[in-house]
């Protein structure tokens, strides 16, 4: 087909990227296609900037995926880079970041837990961390699951038995806590160990998260053996049942790789334009567990360049280990190892090919096991879509719920669901400010504002990835209808499918009530497979809604008086709570008292104690 065949549209964006390719240089960067309201549709990234634009200047020879992209471009954006592997990370930052709708996605958004052991302690303590790391210590991990850190941390506790308190808990402690009478805790806060004791605690829990089990076995052994010798049984019996369960843990490896050391094992499986990529790390030679990863794969992407774009968006941001295993080569390896700082091997033989082989069979089974559940998910979406005369299965679902006690700390909550499960990201917060305390409907009145008031003055797209084609309220009719005075008054309803869903009487699971306007009450029957997806949908913003309040009552009752107290930072609200054990002492303190403190002066004292004692 000619240049002059190409729809208009198409040579629209063929113009915009030509008058783009006059202004650019031939060095490394980071490029990125706009559409006509300045949403981001593609990131990429070049050796040379102006020989990989002006590639897009030559439509019929891309796919069609590409195609469609060129015909949605009105506009461009460039970041140049002092050199290639800058202009990888950066791509791959900004991928994560803005989530194009023409880039090959990883759908993680989450961060990994680890155990830390912390450090400037006397007595360190052993905890899970999840997030940036912030406090001093070793880190150890990650961990593939929240579940496998608490395990494995659980385990830990009950070998090494460290304490897990937080500081201001450690000081205020006159007698020892339960941690210690269920034997996993030293109780070194009251003395019950020594400091030379505990320091051999730690360098065991140490020795053991870096790979050095058999020493910190071998040690216990001979501690058991000289306290049997010295007839304190108790003790030695102990020991033993430490011994045991440090058995526990290495027994637990479910494929041997005690010679990996730190590594992660990549394997990556494609059937039906997915590809399943499962993660397994390992680090000291220990299993931390896996995880798969789910990729829609376009036709013309090859395997390669799918495991090369999740490499870069999945370590971005993250630690890498020394080294990858995998059983696929990935597109421009020598870039990602270098950008990445990691040595990359497809193992050909011997101890490390079995252990990808072991992945590779782990991703399979997950990929059947994805296609069956998909399979399932789109039957029931499809029965969602019957069920509430809706015109096709809905790509977005929003759930509402409410949670106040007594019309305190009143917040709304909004949960999403899609074709694939809750989006986590998309969830939502409403603190309540213009309801009445108790008032359910005004509370549900006020989110609905919240929620849709901009759409009154700007048109609705129900194209749109945002906008839900069903709403679900947790509640009967006045709950509806309070939903409906808003929306009818903010004129989308007519755009929107609205439900209302309340347990039935006595609030029995499995009888709920459904309302929607223009039609009667209905029940569905109790094994229904769409009623228990429903139960699923409400009873997760139930969780959200509760689980939020409940974290802001706790801030409002545990948030510190010294908050408000003035040039008390951070820093000194810690020293003042590690010295006087919790904000009411600190209350009832002198200024000779609070003086005593690090970091607080005369005059700073004097300010604190005439705060708390103003008349």
């Amino acid at each position: 087909m000619a240049s002059g065949e190409l729809p208009e549209s198409v040579r629209q964006g063929v113009e915009v990227i030509r008058a783009e390719v006059a202004r650019i240089g031939f060095g490394p960067g980071v490029y990125r296609m706009l559409d006509q309201a300045g949403d981001v549709l593609y990131v990429g990234k070049a050796k040379s900037l102006k020989k990989r634009v002006v590639s897009y200047t030559r439509p019929m020879l891309l796919p069609m995926r590409l195609q469609r992209m060129i015909a949605e471009t009105r506009q461009m954006e460039f970041i140049t880079t002092v050199t290639e592997a800058e202009a990888l990370l950066l791509e791959a930052s900004l991928i994560k970041s803005l989530r194009p709708k023409y880039n090959v996605l990883l759908k993680d958004d989450k961060s990994y837990p680890y155990i830390l052991l912390t450090e400037g302690a006397e007595y360190p303590r052993l905890l899970k961390f999840r997030g940036k790391p912030t406090e001093e210590g070793q880190y150890f991990g990650p961990f593939a699951s929240g579940y496998a850190v608490n395990e494995t941390l659980a385990l830990l506790q009950r070998v090494f038995m460290l304490r897990n308190c937080t500081d201001s808990y450690f000081a205020a402690r006159k007698t020892p806590c339960l941690q210690y009478h269920i034997k996993r805790c030293t109780a070194p806060c009251v003395d019950k160990v020594t400091r030379d004791d505990y320091a051999v605690q730690v360098k065991d829990v140490r020795d053991f998260l870096t790979g050095r089990s058999r020493e910190v076995q071998e040690r216990l052994t001979a501690k058991m053996l000289a306290e049997s010798e010295n007839h304190d049984y108790e003790k030695a019996a102990l020991t033993r049942d430490r011994i045991k369960m440090l058995t526990v843990i290495q027994s637990r490896q479910s494929i041997d790789a005690a010679n990996i050391g730190d590594a992660d094992v990549l394997a990556m499986v494609v059937r039906e334009g997915v590809a399943c990529i499962q993660v397994f790390f390992f680090r000291a030679g220990q299993n931390f567990g896996n995880r798969s990863f789910f990729i829609d794969k376009p036709p013309q992407v090859s395997g390669g360049a799918i495991l090369s774009g999740f490499m870069a968006q999945f370590y971005v941001g993250r630690p890498v280990p020394k080294i990858i295993y995998s059983n696929v080569v990935p597109d421009e390896l020598g870039l990602l190892e270098e950008g990445l700082g990691v040595s990359f091997k497809v193992p050909r033989r011997g101890d490390r090919l079995d252990i990808v082989q072991f992945a590779e069979r782990n991703a399979e089974e997950a990929l059947i096991r994805y296609f069956l559940q998909k399979g399932s998910q789109i039957k029931t979406m499809q029965g969602v879509a019957d069920l509430f005369d809706l015109d096709a299965p809905p790509r977005r679902i929003e759930i509402y719920d409410n949670s106040h006690i007594s019309g305190t700390n009143m917040i709304g909550a909004m949960v999403v669901a899609g074709a694939e499960g809750f989006i986590k990201k998309a969830y939502r917060t409403f603190n309540i400010r213009m309801a009445e305390a108790s008032d359910d409907y005004g509370m549900m009145r006020e989110v609905m504002m919240r929620r849709f008031a901009k759409y009154s003055s700007e048109p609705i797209d129900e194209s749109d990835e945002n906008w839900p084609q069903l709403l679900l309220i947790d509640g009967g009719l006045g709950q509806l209808s309070s939903v409906h005075e808003v929306l009818d008054e903010l004129g989308v309803s007519e755009h929107l499918t609205i439900v209302g869903i309340a347990k039935g009487e006595k609030r029995n699971a499995g009888r709920e009530k459904f309302f929607i306007r223009g039609r009667e009450m209905f029940l569905l029957p109790i094994d229904d497979a769409v009623l228990h997806y429903l139960q699923r949908l409400r009873d997760e913003a139930h969780r959200f809604a509760i689980g939020t309040h409940r974290a802001k009552r706790q801030k409002a009752a545990t948030g510190s008086s010294l908050n408000d107290v003035p040039g008390i930072g951070a820093k000194r609200k810690k020293a003042l709570l590690l010295h006087f054990g919790s904000a009411k002492a600190v209350e009832d303190a002198s200024p000779d008292e609070l003086e005593k403190v690090e970091g607080i002066s005369r005059v700073l004292a004097e300010q604190i104690y005439g705060y708390f004692h103003q008349k």
